[in-house]
């Protein structure tokens, strides 16, 4: 059995790189002549592996966050992040989307898994949306600065730019901690001097018909704003 070695996407949809198959999948057996019959599959599969290696040049943005970024209750389709990766190609920019968001993710869990994101998609530009389930369970303000601050420093050192989304907490959570809270992401943006987009929930928090029944994710006609929101920061990246 013959084997073909490609660079391309992996049938099995493991990303890009270098793969084997078995050229059974392209030889049909001989004509009358005695020739064998692969051109037509041998063109059809050159062009299929021209545009994947296409798709594996581009570069990268890693969006790293949580459920508010992972399309959490809706089809990931309408996601905001889904939304950015089809705005870039209608506005032929050259980059690919990877989503590493995790649904449940604290700014500790993301601090932990940087690295393997990182060595993983090779990102020129990490969104970095984080916090939200470290307010919802009070965690220390404090603890969010170090983990972001260890997030957007990881970032860096991989020769990735960085764009910080800020969170806010709702009001129940009394004045201090949500005026500190906040404060975390205009602190790490000043002190790090990387781009931020004040709050990921511009425009929808507050308003009840753009959530979910749980009341704490957006639903899939938010997502749009979501993204002028992200993009408002994104855009000035880009070029």
């Amino acid at each position: 059995m013959m084997v073909d070695t490609f660079i391309g996407t992996s049938p099995h949809g493991r990303g890009c790189g270098i793969f084997k198959r078995s050229r059974r999948s392209i030889w049909r057996g001989n004509d009358k002549t005695g020739r064998v019959r692969i051109l037509p599959a041998l063109l059809l599969t050159a062009l299929a592996l021209l545009g994947s290696a296409h798709a594996c040049g581009a570069p990268a943005i890693l969006v790293f966050g949580d459920s508010l970024s992972a399309a959490y209750g809706i089809a990931q389709k309408d996601g905001w992040v889904a939304l950015l990766e089809k705005r870039l190609e209608q506005q032929r920019r050259n980059y690919s989307v990877a989503n590493a968001s995790i649904s449940g993710e604290t700014s500790s869990g993301g601090a932990s898994r940087i690295a393997a994101a990182l060595a993983t998609h090779h990102p020129r530009i990490v969104i970095v949306a984080l916090g939200a389930n470290d307010g919802l369970r009070g965690l220390p303000v404090g603890q969010l600065h170090d983990n972001l601050a260890a997030i957007v420093r990881a970032s860096r050192k991989a020769g990735s730019r960085v764009l910080i989304v800020g969170m806010r907490m709702p009001p129940n959570y009394g004045p201090q901690y949500t005026r500190d809270f906040e404060q975390v992401y205009r602190a790490l943006a000043r002190e790090l001097k990387v781009p931020l987009v004040p709050f990921l929930l511009e425009g929808v928090a507050g308003k009840r018909e753009l959530f979910l029944d749980d009341n704490l994710h957006p639903t899939a006609q938010a997502q749009p704003i979501i993204l002028e929101n992200v993009w408002r920061g994104l855009a000035p990246m880009l070029k």
